[in-house]
């Protein structure tokens, strides 16, 4: 199991400078992969392709980039440009987002999401395989359209899914699916099994290193509100059996987060990817080198 972070989820004020740095904190611990979430400070994908040229080894990807706004060729074009960037250490991840965001605040219609997936990776995984794009759908009509950007060998895509609908086409379409903030369980017993054992799963798990445990989860708990009340994720807790989200949290000392990393790679989870949460003064060094350690 590969072992990474994620950054782009906090900091206010955070500028291009501090990811980068973040980025070379992340590559110095050791870690596999760093992931950038996307949502409405710099575009992940752009960053990624930055930190690409800056440092040298780290596998990157976006957890995850909203579909809705970009056109699948543009997607194409820009992700490929990144991975030509990152020397082939780049993934896409892709998801529908909410209807709060897709629909309440950016104006789409967030009719037929499953739908407007299996359209879009129509366009988007032949661009991506070198391959030229002919599609004649509901959503998208592309005819003829074939990137040409050296240094790029295309990429794994990994689709944010927790539904039947979604996971069979993150099965029958991309390499996988990026999941955030699912429990073991649900992991072991409903994700892992509708993707199939030759399929990306990256678990993205809140994790903290904390003697602090009770007022660490009640800080989880703060932040993370809104991913206890959309419907999708709520879903997930419910099918998990938490009731908020500091229960599917990993916190703890070293030997609480050591087995409950362990329960997540016998879940079938192929990347695990930590969002630190720091709940207090040093959390933050301290859990990156308890990962750090692991790799060691």
């Amino acid at each position: 199991m590969r072992i990474g972070t994620v950054m782009g989820t906090s900091g206010p004020g955070q500028t291009l400078d501090d990811l980068i740095n973040f980025a070379r904190k992340a590559e110095a611990a050791g870690l596999d992969d760093l992931w950038m979430a996307n949502i409405f400070s710099f575009d992940a994908i752009a960053t990624l392709g930055l930190i690409g040229r800056e440092v040298p080894r780290i596998g990157l990807g976006t957890a995850v980039t909203p579909t809705y706004p970009r056109h699948p060729t543009a997607l194409a074009q820009q992700a490929l440009t990144t991975a030509a960037a990152a020397a082939g250490r780049f993934s896409l991840g892709i998801g529908l987002s909410h209807r709060l965001v897709i629909e309440d605040m950016f104006g789409f219609s967030y009719d037929k999401p499953a739908k407007h997936m299996r359209e879009y990776l129509s366009v988007l995984m032949p661009l991506v395989r070198d391959e030229t794009a002919n599609f004649d759908g509901d959503q998208y009509r592309v005819r003829g359209v074939k990137m040409d950007i050296p240094g790029s060998e295309g990429m794994p895509v990994l689709i944010a899914a927790l539904g039947p609908v979604m996971l069979k086409i993150a099965r029958d379409m991309a390499d996988g699916t990026i999941t955030w903030m699912v429990g073991e369980k649900t992991l072991a017993g409903h994700i892992a099994p509708s993707i199939g054992a030759d399929k990306t799963l990256v678990a993205g798990v809140p994790m903290v290193l904390t003697t602090n445990v009770e007022d660490a989860k009640a800080k989880i708990d703060q932040q993370l509100a809104i991913y206890g009340q959309l419907p999708s994720y709520r879903a997930m807790l419910d099918r998990e059996g938490a009731a908020t989200p500091s229960d599917v949290a990993l916190v703890g000392d070293e030997n609480a987060l050591r087995s409950g990393m362990e329960r997540y790679r016998q879940a079938g989870v192929t990347h695990f990817n930590a969002a630190i949460t720091p709940t207090e003064p040093g959390a933050f060094e301290r859990t990156l080198e308890f990962l750090s350690s692991l790799k060691g």
